[in-house]
């Protein structure tokens, strides 16, 4: 069965406990505003809005070193995640409702529901 997918946008790990100085230093030098700063499930996130090409943005509290990791958003995770497995990545971990992933070269990104495919650039139609 077919499913959509396409890049989602970037989310900034920070390994802080100051998330609000960190979303601001982000927020400043990528001339982004702070829309908001929420708890899910005891992670922290601040949000940034007006990014290029409607990505999502997002700077998050975490404990492991900083980086940067993208998002890649499917109407069907499991099918997506079986895709870029066919292509060298592989399953890490499935945390609350996403799947972490690895490519081939040790990037770490994860596969998010898809929440407005109308919105943006058209998702890509993988058979």
């Amino acid at each position: 069965m077919a499913h959509r997918s396409r890049l989602a946008g970037f989310i900034i790990d920070c390994e802080t406990d100051d998330i609000d100085t960190a979303a601001s230093f982000w927020s400043a030098a990528l001339g982004l505003a702070r829309v908001d700063t929420y708890d899910d499930e005891g992670a922290q996130y601040a949000q940034l809005a007006n990014a290029a090409g409607e990505l999502h943005v997002e700077v998050q509290k975490v404990d492991h070193p900083s980086r940067v990791h993208l998002d890649i958003e499917s109407d069907d995770l499991d099918a997506e995640a079986e895709r870029l497995e066919k292509l060298g990545a592989k399953r890490i971990k499935f945390v609350k409702r996403w799947w972490v992933m690895e490519a081939p070269t040790g990037h770490r990104f994860c596969i998010v529901r898809m929440k407005h495919p109308e919105l943006g650039s058209p998702p890509n139609v993988w058979e």
